[in-house]
């Protein structure tokens, strides 16, 4: 079992926990057991109950009470209502983007870009690469925006929309061509500081998204 722990216990273990969950491991609606898992990491069971209110806030585990903890149930309706949240969150993250870059910040957003774009021109990256360079670009720009209320929010929507990108991994491979245009487009627009090309830029790869995932769970 790869099981190490870099940051605190509990962090470790929701990790871990959600890895399973992301990648259908542990399937939407699964138990969670407390005692088994703690017996099964060697770790106390208030190491995993905290972990678990950490799952709860990555939308990837349901705490109901007297029942315990299982895997968020995830359908096409979930996916895309959690795509129409996740998208203003990108939308209000790159509009303050093209309000706030300047040229020393250039260099950190571009190296991110280009890290997405050579992970899909290779052809043999596996998804995960792909999604990691994804969300690489994100976090640049949550450095550059610096606004810490929305690099929490974005950062607790990553475990869920990752878990739908592991889904429908075979759908997204598919339409890598898109994503790949739509990262180059989005570059430049941001760069000329044009909000309103990003907004539509943003809305459309939501949309292609949310069809994928539709199709992947039909």
């Amino acid at each position: 079992m790869d099981f190490q722990a870099p940051n605190t216990l509990a962090e470790q273990i929701a990790g871990y926990l959600a890895k399973r969950i992301m990648t259908g491991q542990i399937q939407p609606g699964q138990r969670i057991q407390e005692a088994n898992l703690a017996t099964e990491l060697k770790v106390s069971r208030a190491s995993v109950k905290e972990a678990l209110y950490t799952l709860e806030r990555w939308h990837l585990v349901e705490i109901t009470p007297r029942k315990g903890a299982s895997a968020t149930q995830i359908n096409a309706e979930f996916a895309a209502e959690l795509y129409d949240v996740y998208m203003h969150l990108l939308i209000m993250l790159a509009t303050r983007l093209c309000e706030r870059w300047q040229e020393e910040d250039k260099p950190r957003v571009m190296e991110a870009v280009s890290e997405v774009i050579a992970q899909i021109q290779n052809p043999g990256t596996d998804i995960t690469a792909i999604v990691e360079a994804s969300f690489g670009v994100m976090e640049a720009c949550c450095d550059v925006v610096g606004n810490p209320y929305l690099t929490e929010s974005l950062s607790n929507f990553k475990p869920a929309v990752s878990r739908t990108y592991y889904l429908s991994a075979k759908r997204y491979r598919q339409g890598l061509a898109q994503t790949l245009r739509f990262f180059s487009e989005l570059q430049s627009a941001v760069l000329d500081r044009d909000t309103v090309k990003v907004r539509e830029l943003i809305e459309g790869f939501a949309e292609h998204q949310k069809q994928l995932i539709k199709k992947a769970m039909a």
